[in-house]
């Protein structure tokens, strides 16, 4: 079903005008080029927005690429818009560069940007009033006579209106009679309030009766969601704003906020029918192509926004999975997770159990929660380790059989006559009966026991071999205490289906990186597929994958909710 589905009234539709590509990528850090443009822009025509703003013909080569490129691609659900400005003061639109811009761009949409606000007409542009409502007039009404439909933001409206509100709705009523079809009311610094904008906005659509209205917000105040969603409320039914809320400064209304708010809490629809369930992998795949980290703790859509740690929240979420969540998490493509750490209860436990597939029986879970309590006033912190609490929960099995143990081992960082720097590590492994004993040569410290180790176990364990170190990250807990406070080392592994976190700490920072190794390494092997231990000539060998993992005997018989 199409965004444009008569299915439902106009009233019901709010209609997501995304602008990550233009005002989204005016955000500090965020940069793409014409090809990032356009995968997003073919995502966002998947997801289902009305219209996606492209950016700004003839400001730069890449957002020129980008509408000449889009001119050869069919877009299913989203209407191309390009941006710029009105007209000059002494220019007429047919011999204003900006204005032939929009029109050889291709778009099927402009989308110009006016003044608003007196102080702006009178001190930044320098010129009548009665001057400025015909240049947006005649501005509107040139794109319309060459068959482009025309959005009309008014910049800095909100502000405008609080100064002189009879002009500020002049420059509305005047794109009005250019043929602009949307009237877009713009928060462009970011300082109002959401009361502000929905009385400003009720007002506004009071006075102009059946005009389209827009809202464009920042978040200058931390309120460009709010105040959209005010905008909504009083009658505007078209929303600007970015993926991920990119955009200058503080940056734009966040449309994976926006939209979940309009569908699930005000009941309108903003995108075609089972679509809200790819929101996050949308927000994912932006990040993605940006190079931005993802803000993990962003509503509905980040990694931590169904995150539970608090015990007292668990507890209640095993009896009834509603009283600690606003909505399913799986509407908009995410999942619940429970987070272990010191603040755990007997739930977090058997909930995180459940969660990675491990059985716990319950009075196990109350010993790995003393374990873990102990463990966090030691300096770990599994909450980004679940590997760690997999292997910490599987180990109090009283089957489980350790697939190695370290012995002992030693680290030496040299300097030769040549200057150059000499790191070496010495292992000494258990494996069954048979003790292991090696050595090797690194970058560092730790590359030099991660290769030693695993020299020592490869002849035992092949499938080390597609086990691999992926990051390594250190975290001084109290600087305070100078050399000897306690380090916390986070490990990232992988293999070629998955990745996994483990960590380690201590005041020594090769302990903590061997504790994390170790585990890295064990959770990567069981993974593999290595289950027992035989004895054959002497050696020990892993077997092939055969049945479930080691697990804690007495399963609950509760099913995981």
């Amino acid at each position: 079903m199409s965004n444009d589905s008569p299915q439902l009234a106009d009233s019901q539709w709010v209609r997501i005008y995304d602008t990550t590509l233009r005002d989204g990528t005016q955000g500090e850090g965020i940069s793409l080029t014409a090809r990032d443009k356009l995968r997003i822009a073919q995502r966002l025509d998947h997801f289902g927005v009305s219209f996606i703003e492209g950016g700004w013909p003839g400001s730069n080569p890449k957002d020129a690429e980008f509408f000449e490129r889009a001119r050869d691609i069919t877009w299913n659900n989203a209407t191309i818009a390009a941006f710029g400005s009105t007209r000059r003061a002494k220019a007429a639109p047919d011999a204003d560069p900006s204005i032939q811009a929009l029109v050889t761009s291709g778009a099927r949409v402009c989308t110009i940007f006016g003044k608003t606000w007196t102080l702006h007409v009178k001190e930044v542009l320098r010129i009548s009033l009665d001057e400025n409502l015909q240049i947006i007039e005649d501005t509107c009404s040139y794109l319309r006579s060459e068959g482009r439909r025309v959005i009309y933001d008014a910049e800095h409206f909100f502000d405008g209106y609080s100064a002189d509100p009879e002009y500020a709705v002049a420059t509305l009523e005047a794109a009005r009679r250019g043929g602009a079809e949307v009237l877009v009311m713009c928060d462009t610094n970011g300082g109002n309030l959401p009361w502000v904008v929905e009385q400003t906005v009720r007002a506004v659509h009071e006075r102009l009766g059946d005009a389209s209205l827009g809202i464009h917000a920042h978040d200058d105040t931390g309120c460009a969601v709010a105040n959209s969603l005010a905008a909504v409320r009083a009658g505007a039914r078209h929303v600007q704003g970015t993926v991920n809320g990119y955009g200058e400064r503080c940056g734009n209304a966040n449309l994976t906020v926006i939209i979940p708010n309009c569908e699930l809490k005000l009941d309108l629809r903003c995108v075609p029918e089972g679509r809200l369930v790819e929101i996050s992998e949308l927000s994912a795949f932006v990040a993605e192509v940006a190079n931005a980290a993802p803000d993990h703790q962003m509503p509905y859509v980040g990694r931590s926004a169904f995150a539970h740690k608090a015990g007292v929240h668990v507890a209640a979420l095993r009896r009834n999975i509603e009283s600690y969540q606003h909505v399913d998490p799986e509407v908009v493509g995410n999942s619940m997770r429970v987070v272990v750490s010191e603040l755990s209860g007997r739930g977090n436990v058997l909930s995180k159990a459940e969660e990675l597939g491990v059985h716990v029986a319950p009075e196990v879970a109350i010993e790995a929660v003393q374990e873990i309590k102990e463990a966090e006033a030691r300096g770990l912190s599994y909450e980004s380790a679940e590997a760690s609490v997999s292997l910490l929960l599987m180990r109090r099995a009283p089957d489980y059989e350790r697939l190695f143990d370290i012995i002992d081992y030693a680290v030496t960082v040299a300097q030769r006559r040549s200057s150059d720097t000499f790191v070496e590590a010495v292992v000494k492994v258990r494996v069954g009966e048979q003790v292991l004993h090696t050595a090797a040569d690194g970058n560092g410290p730790v590359s030099a026991l991660d290769a030693a180790l695993r020299k020592a176990l490869a002849p035992v364990y092949p499938a080390i071999q597609d086990i691999h170190l992926d990051d390594y990250k250190v975290r001084i807990l109290d600087s305070r205490d100078g050399t000897e406070a306690i380090t916390r080392v986070l490990i990232d592994t992988r293999n070629e289906r998955r990745s996994w976190s483990t960590v380690g700490a201590s005041a020594n920072i090769i302990e903590a990186s061997m504790q994390a190794l170790v585990d890295g390494i064990e959770f990567g092997l069981l993974d593999a597929g290595t289950r027992t231990r035989d004895a054959l000539d002497g050696s020990v060998f892993a077997t092939p994958p055969s049945g479930p993992p080691p697990s804690i005997p007495n399963a609950l018989t509760e099913q995981p909710r």
